[in-house]
């Protein structure tokens, strides 16, 4: 999938990810993608909620040796 800028948030535990996600995007223009990298299990749920609380679209996630990728589009 195509991205505008990375975060690379591996290594860092909740809430850092998603707080750092937040800060990165605001950054960014409406539509641009950002792609975060994580090691944080529960970062899965917890970008789900984020993009639902702020009306951001996560338009894709993976999983692959413990570390989790997700893509979020900004509003």
């Amino acid at each position: 999938m195509n991205f505008d800028k990375e975060l690379d948030a591996r290594g860092l535990n909740c809430p850092l990810p998603i707080i750092k996600t937040k800060k990165a995007l605001v950054d960014m223009t409406s539509d641009q993608v950002l792609r975060v990298l994580s090691t944080d299990c529960g970062s899965v749920k917890d970008m789900a909620a984020f993009a639902e609380q702020t009306g951001n679209t996560l338009m894709g996630q993976e999983e692959a040796n413990g570390e989790y990728v997700f893509y979020m589009k900004k509003k």
